[in-house]
């Protein structure tokens, strides 16, 4: 009987929350702490230095002649003036400690908001694919044309999505494995198929060659993604009618996958952020992107040991450049 990891997540949380309400509860604690005491130390200190002898002798009622005169107009500009400073002093504290404590829930906002984007963005390119394909099918039952090939192609693009929800999870949870290999040539066969379908509907060719037989120290899914990312933007920035190549190889330690499309190219104000989140460049009058596809590229890469970089662009095409660590 294997445990629920959710539940484990959740303990986890549960800890981390646990935890976190004890630090600041210690913080505000010890700050009131030294605030009180700092207040009470001054005020003693008024006391001890505005403080007269009351000059009497010594009488029935004050055998030793110990007793001293206080100023109470003296002393009381410095209770309240103390007394304001402490209330503002433990606002602040209260503020600083209350920033403190929602700082992780602010993480996790933040990264379950990246999460929902780019699980939105990463699942788009197989659902539109997926969705061609049964239009695929749907034309061909009409003509009474065979269809077992296309289902057979339907199951690869479903498995296609599975896949990638799975290694998102997996990234979501710290759960990478950076130790995997991946064969590098099926990567890039397995995203030239997914993205068959496209290539065929904006009449673009889609051109491969993988020398060597490498690979690269990365799971094979999460390359897959990587690849289809980077195909699926020069799809989509293309002219009609022309090609997109793919080239890989070995070239010491690090594997080179390298993207050429045929597009007018990248302006230089859109180079220096196309590989930020929700960047958008120049639109090509075909489907409309989200503006995450090539920052999750580089996060990816980074995140392995690798990087993507526009190798060169001008109007008769960009090449992209995916390095990562060779297996």
């Amino acid at each position: 009987m294997t445990a629920d990891p959710r539940g484990s997540r959740a303990s986890l949380d549960r800890r981390r929350v646990q935890r976190s309400a004890m630090r600041v509860g210690l913080l505000v604690g010890a700050a009131s702490a030294i605030v009180i005491t700092a207040g009470v130390l001054i005020l003693v200190a008024v006391l001890v230095l505005t403080a007269r002898p009351d000059g009497r002798p010594p009488g029935p009622d004050h055998p030793d002649g110990d007793r001293v005169v206080v100023d109470v107009d003296h002393i009381l500009p410095w209770v309240i003036g103390l007394g304001i400073l402490g209330v503002v002093l433990l606002g602040l504290i209260a503020w600083l400690a209350a920033r403190w404590a929602v700082r992780p829930l602010t993480a996790a906002l933040q990264l379950q908001r990246n999460f929902v984007s780019d699980a939105g963005h990463e699942l788009r390119t197989p659902l539109t694919a997926l969705t061609s394909r049964i239009q695929i099918v749907q034309r061909r039952l009409a003509k009474g044309e065979p269809v077992q090939d296309a289902i057979v192609e339907l199951r690869r693009d479903a498995k296609t999505l599975d896949d990638v929800l799975a290694d998102m999870l997996l990234t979501a949870e710290g759960g990478s494995a950076p130790d995997e290999r991946a064969d590098v040539g099926a990567c890039v066969t397995a995203a030239v198929e997914t993205l068959a379908s496209l290539a065929a509907e904006n009449h673009v060719t889609v051109e491969t060659h993988v020398s060597g037989g490498p690979e690269a120290r990365i799971p094979a899914v999460t390359l897959t993604r990587l690849c289809v990312a980077l195909l699926d933007n020069a799809i989509g920035h293309t002219r009609t009618g022309t090609r997109v190549a793919v080239r890989a190889h070995r070239s010491g330690h690090v594997v080179e996958i390298r993207v050429v499309d045929s597009g007018d190219g990248i302006s230089a104000r859109d180079a220096d952020r196309i590989f930020e989140r929700f960047a958008r460049g120049a639109e090509s009058g075909k489907r409309r992107g989200f503006g995450l596809g090539l920052a999750l590229v580089r996060e990816a890469a980074t995140r392995y040991g690798g990087a993507v970089l526009i190798e060169g662009t001008s109007t008769s095409g960009t090449t992209f450049r995916l390095t990562l660590p060779a297996a």
